[in-house]
């Protein structure tokens, strides 16, 4: 491999099309989370494989796997976009301009934590944007394994997925169902199952660990195989369900804490089953969130010990 003229040639956007395969182990995959095409990734990778004169990822039925050569690469490509945006970022703050900060939150969890995390740092960082993006948490890992946010708050997930990720919990969430005040549920004792097919269930994603913990909750209920649901990770459509349809919503606790402190929606009393599912901090092991990032965190965990207090 000749150094001479490589320098000149290597672009930011060779970079972050290798990490992206990296991260993704998918040519197909990488192409989706840069919103470029699946031809266009394997030209950018072939141009960067001929200018190193190596090659960095075997190709197969299976996907992309990185080659020696790829693993010595990879923590210099991943260090040289960090730093450049850590760069940016230190630049951006001053002279009145504005940071960018890009995160990934799952849709359960933005209402608690979001609005308290965003005063404290707006005190700090007055002139920041911050751009949150809410999504099932499968779809957050894969994204910041793809560099597109900075870092998630989730959950752990499966080892495979979490493969190139380190987890750090804030709190345990428990999963509670929520109702409007005066629903007819209500008014009995019991809560004879008989009556729940009578109105609308409105519960987490199957394949999410929210949707296990609702599971063991109406099996301690007693609830037969569920037929007809409502499956939404939207915490506004969920509300509006419980206070427009009668629906029982099945969510997890921190999401609803401000609405069961002002009496918007009350909490039924099912039997008690262990539903703590935990939240944290997800983060890239191979790199550190530039400034506004690290100090967006400092205050999350602030908050999270607090919420793990409540």
């Amino acid at each position: 491999m000749k150094r001479q003229g490589i320098d000149n040639r290597v672009k930011l956007r060779h970079l972050q099309c290798v990490l992206a395969v990296a991260q993704l182990g998918s040519m197909h995959k990488a192409a989706a989370s840069l919103s470029l095409t699946q031809p266009a990734v394997s030209k950018t990778l072939a141009e960067l494989e001929t200018m190193l004169g190596v090659t960095l990822f075997e190709r197969g039925r299976h996907g992309a796997v990185v080659t020696p050569e790829g693993a010595l690469f990879m923590p210099h490509a991943n260090a040289c976009v960090s730093a450049l945006r850590q760069g940016v970022d230190l630049l951006t703050r001053g002279d009145g301009s504005a940071a960018a900060l890009e995160i990934g939150i799952l849709p359960s969890v933005a209402p608690a934590l979001v609005p308290l995390v965003l005063k404290r740092f707006a005190a700090r960082w007055p002139h920041a944007v911050v751009r949150v993006t809410t999504a099932a948490n499968n779809a957050l890992l894969e994204q910041l394994k793809a560099s597109v946010i900075e870092f998630a708050i989730g959950r752990i997930a499966e080892p495979e997925r979490m493969v190139g990720l380190n987890f750090e919990q804030l709190y345990c969430d428990s999963l509670v169902a929520v109702v409007r005040p005066g629903h007819p549920l209500l008014h009995h004792e019991g809560l004879p199952t008989a009556l729940l097919a009578q109105f609308p269930l409105v519960l987490p994603p199957l394949g999410t660990l929210i949707r296990q913990s609702a599971q063991s909750l109406l099996g301690a209920w007693g609830e037969p195989p569920l037929q007809a649901v409502v499956e939404v990770l939207s915490v506004s459509l969920g509300r509006a369900l419980a206070l427009e349809n009668d629906a029982v919503w099945f969510v997890p606790a921190s999401a609803v804490r401000y609405d069961l402190a002002y009496g918007a929606l009350t909490r039924l009393p099912l039997p008690l089953v262990a539903t703590d599912e935990p939240v944290g901090i997800v983060l890239r092991a191979d790199s550190q969130p530039a400034p506004a990032g690290r100090a967006w965190l400092e205050i999350v965990r602030e908050v999270g010990r607090e919420l793990s207090g409540a």
